[in-house]
């Protein structure tokens, strides 16, 4: 490892810690992620001869972040758009618990089945807003949100469309639909509901009965909330199906439903003056996307691209190769270090490191991978996409992620990693 590696990683963990560390120092996130990033690439090329080359890496892995960026964007537009219309309220008032313990059950389980059907990212943003109307306090809040993002990973391990490494494994040939399922449901319902054991331990009494985000909104109809609400659920549920069909990549997708969402909204308003329905447009939904944790992902997927780039994480693919002969370990190993460093490009390297020739599709390896990958990253919050943007959306702090959510996550990960072994030696 040459001056310029060493240089990155230590780059790299500086800016992780300041992220970490972001309440001490009182440096917001974003802004250390964002320094991170531009560090790590400016560092690179300086570093290097062959700058045609760097730039032509820097553009390809644009391509790949701003796919995600736009995803992103869009589907919190979509959001904000039926929150607008006040359109969650309709799915709000058909829950009448108030208890804590039965009202986490059945937001996780709608989570994990919700990301199994569009993905962990967009049900993250979902989920995030309709606790915003539900669970006032701030701390409880985050509890529940770290719940969340451990059933949304778990629920987007076990189908080829829930999480992006296990679309990247279906596209890519190593796994394939119907097998990939059968096999990850149980570990993944496992790693789900042990956490949920643990947790429901700690939570006692009720909610407030009322809150202020229940009021209805007498500037839009009943029809008017439940047409917002049920185009948009249908447009994001459309996004997997728009990318099975076409080939085009997600983000194409969410941004066909984001404009024909538009257009329904301009004609339902259509009669209405503009003082009066500019509150419903989608001109007003953007403006209200928090671009503050849209950068922060540009500045974590950027720093991680850089290591990616110069073949950092390939090193470290090919050290856990040589370190552990057993592909079991190698990819339990890899599920954990996907809490600390993005699970795309370690599963990418996983797959230029073992061919098809040596396991074949559907095999144990890869559905093992999925479901490593898939959920290990709830480990810490910053290790999924689900956790980071919870993270920019409710300023969950780090620590009190890993005092409280990390341990929980932890015993769901190896529960269903055994759980997996298990069934496939049986």
């Amino acid at each position: 490892m040459g001056l310029l590696e060493i240089s990155l990683i230590l780059i790299f963990c500086i800016g992780y810690a300041a992220i970490i560390f972001e309440h001490a120092i009182h440096v917001e996130k974003t802004a250390s992620a964002l320094l991170t990033g531009i560090l790590c690439w400016t560092l690179y090329i300086l570093g290097v001869e062959n700058k045609e080359l760097v730039n032509s890496q820097l553009f390809t892995h644009l391509s790949d972040i701003s796919s995600i960026l736009f995803f992103l964007m869009g589907a919190m537009a979509i959001v904000e758009l039926i929150d607008a219309h006040e359109g969650f309220n309709v799915f709000l008032n058909k829950i009448k618990t108030r208890n804590k313990k039965q009202l986490l059950w059945l937001l996780c389980v709608l989570s994990f089945f919700l990301s199994a059907i569009l993905d962990n990212l967009t049900t993250s943003i979902i989920m995030v807003s309709l606790l915003r109307k539900m669970v006032p306090v701030r701390n409880e809040r985050w509890y529940f949100a770290g719940m969340v993002i451990i059933s949304a990973n778990a629920g987007g391990a076990w189908t080829p469309i829930g999480d992006v490494t296990t679309t990247m494994l279906w596209i890519g040939g190593q796994i394939t639909t119907v097998p990939t399922m059968q096999t990850l449901i149980l570990p993944s319902l496992l790693c789900m509901i042990v956490p949920l054991l643990f947790a429901t331990r700690s939570l006692k009494g009720d909610l407030p009965t009322h809150h202020s985000g229940l009021d209805v909104n007498r500037n839009t109809s009943p029809f008017e909330r439940r047409s917002i609400l049920i185009l948009g659920v249908l447009g994001l549920i459309f996004v997997p199906f728009f990318k099975s069909i076409t080939n085009l990549p997600p983000f194409m997708g969410m941004m066909f439903s984001l404009g024909m969402l538009w257009v329904a909204t301009e004609l339902i308003h259509r009669r209405k003056d503009f003082e009066e329905k500019k509150q419903f447009m989608v001109s007003s939904a953007l403006s209200k996307i928090d671009l503050s944790s849209v950068l922060f992902f540009f500045g974590i997927l950027a720093a991680i691209s850089a290591l990616e780039a110069t073949e950092i994480l390939h090193g470290l693919s090919h050290w856990l190769e040589h370190s552990i002969s057993d592909y079991k370990v190698i990819v339990f190993a890899i599920g954990i270090l996907s809490a600390i460093v993005d699970n795309v490009p370690l599963v990418a390297a996983s797959m230029g490191m073992y061919p098809l020739d040596l396991f074949p599709t559907d095999h144990q390896f890869w559905q093992f991978m999925a479901y490593c990958a898939g959920t290990g990253g709830s480990i810490l919050i910053i290790g999924s996409a689900a956790g980071v943007t919870i993270m920019g959306m409710e300023k969950v702090n780090f620590f009190w992620y890993i005092r409280r959510i990390s341990l929980l996550a932890f015993s769901g990960y190896v529960v269903g990693a055994i759980a997996y072994l298990g069934f496939s030696a049986i």
